[in-house]
């Protein structure tokens, strides 16, 4: 459709863009360094990561008047995967010498659940126990209900051997705070709001530079109750607005940055898993041409 010359509109057209983790994913598949960059990668994304079609560039000749900006971080449930497997030692409720269980994470992180929610912090697991020798703990896998020639046993598993063995996976281990969520170890979001910085660029020069927790989402789910977080009331009004509106130009390079400084929290954020969403938000207004 031909424009009309002469003659621009101005709309209010918020602009973001958003980093995915898919599920069983970790977050430093998508970002492996201590920068999470916004704006700069946007091809390939769905309308619902981005509606920017071009890296760092407003569509065609285009200005935009930025009145606010908020991060908005997703809290879904983390699904972990069966690839990565875990031992955790457990004692046979025959007495017999059987070191443990051999499983993968997602079904550890289940077992992890049962024990949590038992009385006496323990759950049990029936498995395919294999003839081991007597100096070597044997890691017997969970019997999948097929008739074999192994004998199955019952293993006692501890709370705090499950939580253990899923710690020891090192690079693969779920952050503390999807270890043990909402039981006073933290929050995903409280871990990513109080351990970051946020920098929007215009051009290269730095328009605010402050920790993330200075942009409330102004979005999401909200409650009063101890078992859900998020990152500011879910109101538009609820988040930060520039003072005075910042001025994007025509084809002017624009990005914004969410640093990691401390490189312990670094690595503990990067073992996030997915899904999660992690957006960044330009509110404002976009002049354009009229067609």
């Amino acid at each position: 459709m031909a424009t009309v010359q002469g003659i621009r509109e101005k709309v209010h057209l918020p602009i973001y863009d958003s980093i995915r983790v898919e599920p069983e994913k970790q977050l430093r598949d998508v970002e492996p360094g201590s920068t999470l960059k916004f704006f700069v990668n946007v091809q390939g994304k769905t309308k619902l990561e981005t509606n920017l079609q071009a890296a760092s560039l407003l569509p065609h000749y285009n200005t935009f008047e930025a009145r606010a900006m908020r991060v908005v971080i997703s809290d879904l449930p983390p699904e972990f995967p069966e690839q990565v497997d875990v031992r955790i030692d457990g004692k046979s409720v025959t007495g017999s010498n059987l070191g443990g269980v051999a499983t993968d994470l997602k079904r550890a992180m289940e077992l992890l659940e049962e024990a949590r929610e038992s009385d006496s912090a323990e759950t049990t697991v029936t498995v395919d126990n294999k003839a081991t020798s007597n100096t070597t703990p044997a890691y017997a896998k969970e019997a999948d209900g097929k008739t074999g020639q192994n004998q199955k046993e019952d293993v006692e598993l501890a709370l705090e051997n499950i939580e253990a063995a899923i710690e020891d996976l090192g690079r693969n281990a779920p952050p503390r705070e999807q270890i043990r969520p909402n039981d006073g170890a933290g929050n995903i979001i409280s871990k990513f709001i109080f351990n970051t910085v946020t920098t929007l660029f215009v051009g290269e020069k730095i328009m605010i530079e402050m920790p993330t927790w200075f942009f409330p989402s102004g979005a999401g789910p909200y409650s009063l109750s101890l078992k859900t977080i998020s990152h500011g009331e879910p109101s538009p009004t609820a988040t930060f607005r520039f003072a005075e509106p910042i001025f994007f130009s025509q084809q002017q390079n624009f990005r914004v940055e969410i640093d990691i400084p401390d490189s312990d929290t670094q690595r503990q954020i990067q073992k996030i898993y997915g899904p999660l969403f992690i957006w960044v938000v330009l509110d404002g207004y976009m002049t354009r041409d009229v067609q």
